[in-house]
C-alpha cells in the first residue's frame, strides 16, 4: 500500500470568524503542506452544513479545520474522505461512552442528539481531488446551548466529566491518520465503507424522512461510493438521494 508521509502541524488561534475560511485564505497565500491544522478558542461565525451556523461557547469546545491534498482519491469517490473523517470521530468518542453513530452524510450523533458537525469543502481539478478543508465542531465542555439548534449535546453532558480540548484534538489526529491510510488501498477503502455503513444513525428499521415537502417512511438500504444514500420505502421502492435532497425527521 503506497502512502505519503504527513506531518500534522497545529496552529492555535485565540479567535477567528471561521477556521475553514481562515485556512482557505492562508493556503491561498502560502500553499500550506498537507496536514496543516488551525484550531481556535473562539469561532465567531462557524459554518455548518446547509448554510447553518455552529454554536460554540468560547473555550469550551473543539473547533478546528484540517487541510488535506487527497489526490489519490478519484474525484467521483471523494465521499470516501467524509467517511474516513466521520469514522475517526466515532473512533475517538466511543472511548468515552456508547451510543454514538453517524447521521448521513457526516453529522455525529449520540442517541438522537448531535454532538459534532463536519463541513468538508473540496477543490477538484478535473478528475483530480486536489484539496479538502475539513472543518469540525465537537461539543466537549459546553453545558448550556442557547441557539435554536434542535438537539445539541456535549461530551460533558453525556459523561459528567470535562475533557482537555488539546488532548482531544491529538486523539482525533491519531484516529484520523489511521482512517486516512485506509483510503490509499482499495481493499482497506472498501472495509472503511462497510464500517461506515454499520455506524449509520438509524441503521436498522423504518423511520420518517422528508423530500420535496412529502413525508415517507423508509430504511437505509445503502450508501453509494459517491455519497448518495439509498432509502428503501415501505412499498419496497428504492429511492436515491443526494445531500440536501432528503432530510431525517427527528
Amino acid at each position: 500500500m503506497e502512502t505519503k508521509e504527513i506531518i500534522y502541524t497545529k496552529n492555535h488561534l485565540d479567535e477567528t470568524a471561521s477556521t475553514n475560511t481562515y485556512l482557505q485564505e492562508l493556503d491561498a497565500d502560502r500553499h500550506l503542506p498537507e496536514g496543516y491544522i488551525v484550531y481556535t478558542e473562539t469561532q465567531r461565525a462557524g459554518r455548518g452544513q446547509r448554510g447553518n451556523s455552529w454554536e460554540s461557547e468560547p473555550s469550551k469546545n473543539l473547533t478546528f479545520s484540517l487541510l488535506l491534498r487527497p489526490e489519490h482519491i478519484p474525484a467521483n469517490q471523494q465521499f470516501l474522505l467524509s467517511q474516513a473523517v466521520s469514522l475517526a470521530m466515532t473512533d475517538v468518542l466511543t472511548r468515552y461512552a456508547t451510543g454514538f453513530s453517524i447521521k448521513w452524510p457526516n453529522d455525529i450523533y449520540w442517541k438522537d442528539k448531535k454532538i459534532a458537525g463536519i463541513l468538508i469543502e473540496n477543490v477538484l481539478s478535473g478528475s483530480i481531488f486536489s484539496r479538502a478543508i475539513i472543518g469540525i465542531g465537537l461539543n466537549l465542555n459546553q453545558e448550556i446551548f442557547v441557539s435554536d439548534a434542535p438537539n445539541p449535546v456535549s461530551l460533558v453532558q453525556i459523561t459528567g466529566h470535562t475533557c482537555d480540548i488539546t488532548a482531544m484534538l491529538d486523539r482525533f489526529i491519531d484516529a484520523f491518520h489511521s482512517r486516512y491510510l485506509q483510503t490509499f488501498d482499495s481493499d482497506s477503502a472498501q472495509l472503511l465503507r462497510d464500517e461506515y455503513r454499520t455506524m449509520l444513525y438509524r441503521n436498522d428499521g423504518l423511520y420518517p424522512y422528508c423530500s420535496e415537502g412529502k413525508t415517507f417512511y423508509a430504511s437505509i438500504a445503502g450508501v453509494e461510493p459517491d455519497g448518495h444514500i439509498i432509502l428503501a420505502t415501505e412499498s419496497g421502492e428504492n429511492r436515491r438521494f443526494a445531500f440536501k435532497e432528503v432530510s431525517f425527521l427527528l
